[in-house]
């Protein structure tokens, strides 16, 4: 296994091309929750630091935007190339701070390869303009897309590598400058990928800046006047935060919240194919991602019965345990702040009469017993009244409903919770697969899968509270980085 640091310190600022010492007295633990022991310091930059950043970053956009186009790919080129030559490095590392096992950050650091991959390809195809000749007499009308300054990126803690290159690709190669702020809760991997990218990659400095911080780093990136937009992935409430301060300040933002997704098993699906998917899809991750499954939807008392039972087996065999271990199946939440969360609402659950299938509560990892491990828990009998069934947990709890009808599954979906990210169905039947797809109100639908992840040549989806803005991650950026220009010629 690749070797990794018992601790990284305190970590710098990326600014102008620099690594620097932060000034800031503000400084937090960050933890390795598969021990439960704390790997490094991360500081909360300060305002002067924040401005400096940005300023700096717009110094370097005003060089970055002018050069070639083509120029601006051969850097994305070799940032593909040195993320590969570190592929085991990077994953060690986010596994350690993150706590997900090695082959989720594998699958999470491949996922990232393919947006720079798809960034070059849209380089060389949708950042192109339009043309119309002769649009009258002796007019041609014509548009181009232009990069329009610094962009800042908020990144989540639930996938420190892949979540920030669903934009920070995108925006470098159409010739924006960016700012990125990494979660201070796991900000290590995203740190050190960003490194190996200044000190190989060879960027321009102030192009690519790193700052860490907490909320009032957000507001001061996003109220700064030299900032035109802001990406946001996270939890409901601070993305709606983030998205009206976007619209109090006349910025750009997208802004992915939190989710509340279903998985809906039809009396005519194969349950023995069923079952693997949808361990993975609620218990993969540890059941930290906005397109987890939570609600377990059976349709039919024959299909409840033979899928309570099934599930539950399967999701009490997954081995628990430390995430570079290779034989972890599941790893630990991501803090001691999330494991008293996702208690509480096992308490919750069993107040309000749902039946504990599957009992997660306090598993013994005997060679990490300090880190913050939970293992699967899932409730049966669960109505939609239920705070199980209605909010977000973000954990690994899977509540499992039964309905009489596809009709009444597709409306309790589309009005038991505002959430609209993802939702999945698994049938035999064209007819229902079509239905689902149709009238269900999320952005993101599995037909006989249980995680719905577009590709990187596709938009990430999302919809109700689980999405602030118009354009979406991955592709969609194209239009987010850059701005129309109209010019109207006569010669």
């Amino acid at each position: 296994m690749t070797k990794y640091a018992q601790n990284y310190g305190r970590l710098d600022l990326l600014i102008d091309g620099k690594w620097r010492t932060s000034n800031s007295t503000s400084v937090q633990k960050v933890f390795d929750p598969g021990t439960g022991k704390p790997i490094g310091e991360v500081p909360f930059a300060t305002l002067e630091e924040t401005n400096l950043a940005v300023e700096t970053s717009q110094a370097a956009f005003e060089k970055w935007s002018r050069k070639p186009i083509l120029e601006r790919i051969k850097y994305l080129f070799k940032m593909r190339l040195v993320i590969e030559d570190h592929f085991d490095e990077l994953a060690t590392i986010n596994t350690q701070n993150h706590g997900k096992t090695l082959e989720e950050s594998r699958g999470e650091l491949q996922r990232t390869i393919e947006n720079v991959e798809s960034a070059i390809s849209t380089a060389y195809t949708l950042s192109k303009g339009e043309t119309l000749d002769q649009i009258a007499s002796g007019v041609d009308e014509y548009s181009v897309k232009e990069p329009m300054g610094v962009f800042a990126i908020v990144c989540p803690f639930n996938f420190p590598l892949m979540v920030p290159f669903w934009f920070i690709p995108y925006a470098l190669v159409l010739g924006d400058a960016i700012v990125v702020k990494p979660s201070e809760i796991d900000p290590i991997p995203t740190s050190h990928l960003i490194k190996i990218i200044q000190d190989e990659v060879g960027l321009p400095g102030g192009v690519l800046n790193l700052l860490h911080g907490s909320k009032d780093t957000v507001e001061a990136l996003i109220s700064n006047k030299l900032v035109q937009g802001v990406t946001f992935v996270g939890s409901t409430p601070v993305a709606k935060r983030v998205y009206e301060l976007a619209g109090k300040y006349g910025k750009r933002a997208i802004a992915n919240g939190g989710a509340k997704n279903s998985i809906v098993v039809m009396a005519d699906a194969q349950i023995d194919s069923v079952v693997s998917p949808i361990v993975s899809s609620f218990f993969g991750n540890a059941g930290q991602r906005c397109l987890a499954g939570a609600n377990l939807i059976s349709i039919g008392d024959d299909t409840h019965e033979k899928l309570i039972s099934k599930f539950s087996k399967a999701a009490s065999e997954l081995k628990v345990g430390y995430g570079l271990d290779a034989s972890s199946e599941m790893g630990p939440v991501i803090s001691s702040r999330a494991k008293e969360r996702v208690l509480a609402y096992v308490d919750k659950g069993i107040a309000e009469g749902a039946m504990l299938a599957t009992d997660g509560r306090g598993p013994n990892i005997a060679s990490h017993p300090e880190g913050f491990y939970l293992a699967p828990t899932i409730f049966d009998l669960v109505n939609e009244d239920m705070s199980i069934a209605k909010e977000e947990i973000f954990g690994p709890i899977a509540s499992v409903l039964s309905f009489d009808s596809l009709d009444n599954a597709i409306e309790s979906i589309n009005k038991n919770t505002n959430f609209g990210n993802m939702a999945c169905i698994f049938t035999s039947s064209g007819k229902d697969a079509s239905k689902f797809r149709h009238e269900v109100n999320a952005g993101n639908i599995g037909i006989n899968l249980g995680v719905a992840q577009p590709a990187s040549p596709f938009p990430f989806g999302g919809r109700r509270e689980s999405f602030y803005g118009v354009l979406h991650a991955q592709i969609d950026t194209v239009d987010f980085f850059t701005d129309k220009k109209i010019v109207i010629s006569r010669w």
